[in-house]
């Protein structure tokens, strides 16, 4: 057996080990909970049955969500002229077709709930959790089949093939995980939410989001170019390992490029790079950890936090360092079209001057670890998790949350509005002329 397929089957059986730590289905939680469907499984959270730091969190994320959008920044000031209309080979056409049969299919009730205008602020109101705080839009476990189909030939077409492999998987691991709890009506293959904001069109921009547990991607289009910002995915646990759907795995490629990233660096280069060495450090200020999202500083709800720049400079690194870092990034963007990609990929290096790799915990084979890679231009955060689900209580590599961010306005295409807005009006002029 070759080394890296040695490494794999070791990845699998490191996988498995989240079956010590299934929890008791008799306790009042998961009794309460299977007899739940989604709708009565969030007013019951909402409406008292949160723990009390969960239903803080709730509160905080509607007060945050109040702010005018700003974006993410490293230092509280939002930098100008960052991103730039271009043509990135987006199949527009066949989106806007996929988009236009999908509302062809919803009934005058459906498409009441799914359609917002293009600026509405319910961009900003997706989450990860499995309870749903923000129910707008088609859910596709309400759906008959014909119209849950269309909307994820919608996917289909906006990504790339391995990335919508990759929301397939998680959406299907998602479904292993009710199975594991018994809970299939809260958490199940098809307990995610569809919002189109704005009118499907080759020529003008429109978008849609896409929410649910562990999966939420928010895609704006305009003419050939797309966003997909921001986008969280994660997986509790991360392999299938039963079932019809046995073998799918997601997020051991993040996991073990950033690894192998860590561990290529120079002693003293890993000392800047480590932030803190514990996962749950009482170095940590207070809110550097939170019970909802651990480590991560840029999950939902966070459009406008400032994240100051940790760790070390990546133009720092030699080029096999620099590589492994453009990997990682390359698996952050799959989402993205292949040339779409590329193109990304292209601007986020000529940033490298400004981007930052910054570490949390050990970085042994064995050890669980946050990192995070930083620039004007995109942050990617990867975390282990302590159990929700399961019971293990402190985080293991069997649970990963990841999410992008592109700052300085750049989720949600923001940046890009004005523009497109500068665009159509010149439009308009040399139209009259």
């Amino acid at each position: 057996m070759s080394g890296a397929a040695a490494q794999e089957a070791q990845d699998v059986l490191n996988a498995g080990e989240y079956r010590k730590h299934l929890p008791d289905l008799t306790s009042p939680r998961f009794t309460t909970m299977q007899k739940q469907d989604a709708h009565e499984y969030a007013k019951a959270f909402i409406e008292g049955g949160m723990p009390p730091w969960l239903h803080a969190l709730y509160l905080h994320w509607r007060k945050l969500f109040q702010e005018p959008f700003k974006g993410v920044t490293n230092d509280g000031r939002v930098r100008p002229d960052l991103f730039e209309l271009q043509d990135e080979g987006v199949p527009i056409e066949a989106i806007v077709a996929s988009a236009s049969h999908l509302l062809s299919k919803l009934s005058p009730e459906q498409l009441a709930v799914t359609r917002y205008h293009l600026d509405s602020p319910e961009w900003r109101s997706w989450s990860n959790p499995e309870f749903l705080l923000s129910d707008k839009g088609i859910r596709l476990d309400e759906l008959i089949d014909e119209v849950r189909n269309a909307v994820l030939a919608v996917l289909e077409a906006t990504l790339s093939p391995e990335g919508y492999a990759k929301a397939l998987g998680a959406m299907r691991i998602n479904g292993f995980l009710g199975d594991l709890v018994e809970a299939p009506r809260v958490c199940s293959e098809y307990s995610y939410n569809f919002v189109l904001f704005g009118t499907p069109a080759t020529d003008a921009p429109w978008g849609f989001s896409f929410y649910g547990h562990h999966l939420c991607l928010n895609v704006l289009l305009y003419k050939t170019q797309i966003v997909v910002s921001p986008w969280f995915t994660g997986a509790e646990p991360n392999l299938i390992d039963t079932g019809r759907y046995q073998g799918t795995r997601i997020l051991h490629d993040e996991e073990r490029l950033g690894l192998a990233l860590m561990q290529s660096l120079a002693p003293e280069q890993q000392a800047v790079a480590q932030i803190f060495k514990l996962l749950h450090d009482p170095a940590m200020p207070h809110g550097r950890w939170n019970h909802d999202d651990q480590r991560h500083l840029c999950g939902a709800y966070r459009d406008n936090r400032i994240v100051p720049y940790e760790g070390t400079l990546v133009s720092a690194l030699g080029p096999e360092q620099q590589a492994l870092v453009l990997a990682i990034l390359e698996q952050y963007l799959l989402y993205l079209p292949a040339r779409a990609r590329g193109v990304r990929l292209r601007h986020i290096q000529s940033w490298f001057h400004e981007t930052y790799f910054c570490w949390i915990g050990g970085f042994g084979d064995a050890d669980p670890f946050y990192y995070r890679i930083q620039s004007p231009v995109v942050i990617v955060e990867f975390d282990h998790h302590s159990g929700v689900f399961l019971t293990n209580s402190e985080p293991a590599k069997f649970h990963i949350h990841t999410l992008l961010r592109t700052p300085n306005g750049g989720d949600y295409g923001m940046a890009l509005r004005p523009l497109i807005a500068g665009a159509e009006q010149a439009f308009v002029w040399e139209g009259e002329r």
